[in-house]
């Protein structure tokens, strides 16, 4: 049986794969597995969620499910994924529940899980809440059933949070912030200005059903255009959780994940910040920015795809910074997971202390030509089948080298991610095709 556990919690087709007895389920399971069997009081879980419709209706269920199996709630309703992160650290929590599919479209919607601290799990962790899906339990009565609580000021103190871990006042700024009609359309444009940034927001009602919606960090059209429009200094966007941060240039050029990490990191390293002047990346980061590094003499560990891994390299080596090529970005002084409005006031700072317009910030960055194709699959074990794995190969040696080919099968989708680096992007797109081609003749799209 496949993992029900993706990269990033459990995501679906909200009320068909993601069905509401499957989050009561999980929210069980994670009741019986996650807090230290040794407490002697109930259990206190932190739940939060973004503001896609289904939310609604998953949230009643895992609340359900978590009060069933005797642990007490505390709802903190719409907040982004790293907000409730925090808020599970704040309260003291046994651990915490974000309902989100961050950036997938609306229809769909996912469970994440934040361990004591505000914490992502480890992938024992999530094996034990699976292994207990389903099991034999014997249900709390009376004074021992869960309670179900309210934090009304949850967003106000997490907005605080970010506005004093921005690091420089962004007065004389002008930005752009384009929320996605997502988690953070309240919290992101009150920690600007709280900050001292003007703030011109963008795509900033949710209803319910455009969360995403042709915005976003995954759609950066609205931003680029209304940034030149209203003459600001640059702009940022968040995805539906704000776990993660895009940007773009006075000029509407975007500014990706690897030119904010390399930004961010010069800046802590000028500071005295970055532990071990080293940054963790994944091995989707552009080869321009491990040159950027090796030259700043910055070191560059590599970790696999998904903030959770970054998270581990972090911990393990007990480094300040991290991140994405996505935009999901770590700073772990103030945060235990990406966070995208954090991650947008840092940079603002950055400029602010500096003086420097952002495009010459990000120009530290030389990006190799970098093509990426998804592959709608029927299985996503086909990335490791001996004829793929030989295209690869008859790839590589055509690079010489000069480039470089990765093929990762999607955490969160059934998609083959087809990604190639080359010294020209005809080059680079040219083997991507071919490579995709072959992928879908080896398992095509059901």
């Amino acid at each position: 049986m496949a993992r029900l556990f993706g990269t990033d919690g459990v995501r679906g087709l909200a009320n068909a794969d993601l069905s509401p007895e499957l989050a009561l389920s999980l929210a069980v399971a994670a009741a019986h597995t996650l807090p230290d069997p040794a407490r002697e009081q109930q259990p206190l879980v932190v739940v939060g969620r973004d503001p896609r419709a289904s939310g609604e209706m998953l949230e009643a269920a895992v609340v359900a499910g978590l009060a069933s199996a005797g642990a007490n709630v505390v709802r903190v309703g719409v907040l982004p994924t790293p907000g409730v992160a925090y808020l599970t650290a704040e309260v003291r929590a046994d651990f915490g529940v974000m309902i989100s599919a961050s950036h997938n479209p609306m229809p769909d919607n996912g469970i994440k899980f934040f361990a004591a601290g505000g914490h992502k799990l480890t992938d024992e962790q999530e094996d034990a809440i699976e292994a207990a899906l389903g099991a034999t339990w014997t249900r709390p009565t009376g004074a021992l059933v869960g309670r179900v609580h309210d934090l009304l000021d949850g967003a106000e103190h997490y907005t605080t949070h970010l506005v004093e871990a921005t690091g420089h006042p962004l007065a004389g700024i002008k930005v752009v912030v384009d929320c996605a009609h997502g988690a953070a359309s309240d919290v992101a444009p009150d920690a600007f200005r709280g900050a001292g940034a003007e703030v011109v927001a963008i795509n900033a009602e949710p209803d319910g059903l455009n969360i995403n919606d042709e915005c976003g960090a995954t759609h950066l059209e609205p931003l680029k255009a209304a940034v030149v429009e209203h003459g600001a200094h640059l702009g940022i966007a968040v995805d539906g959780d704000a776990d993660r941060c895009l940007a773009v240039d006075a000029s509407g050029t975007e500014v990706d994940g690897d030119q904010i990490m390399a930004i961010l990191a010069l800046a802590m390293r000028d500071a005295g910040a970055l532990v071990n002047d080293t940054l963790v990346a994944t091995v989707m980061s552009n080869l321009g920015l491990r040159i950027a590094m090796r030259e700043a003499g910055i070191t560059l560990v590599e970790a696999k795809v998904g903030d959770r891994y970054v998270l581990e390299e972090l911990r393990a080596g007990g480094f300040s910074l991290g991140g994405e090529q996505s935009g999901h970005v770590v700073f772990t002084e103030h945060a235990t997971t990406g966070d995208g409005v954090l991650t947008g006031l840092r940079l603002l700072a950055r400029v602010a202390q500096t003086g420097k317009s952002l495009a010459e910030l990000a120009s530290v960055v030389n990006r190799l030509p970098q093509v990426l194709i998804n592959v709608r699959v029927a299985d996503k074990a086909v990335a490791r089948a001996p004829e793929i794995l030989a295209a690869v190969a008859a790839a590589e040696a055509q690079l010489s080298g000069t480039g470089r080919v990765l093929l990762r099968p999607s955490g969160t989708e059934q998609l083959v991610r087809v990604m190639v680096e080359a010294s020209g992007e005809d080059i680079a797109q040219k083997i991507a095709e071919d490579i995709a081609a072959d992928v879908r003749a080896a398992s095509p799209a059901v």
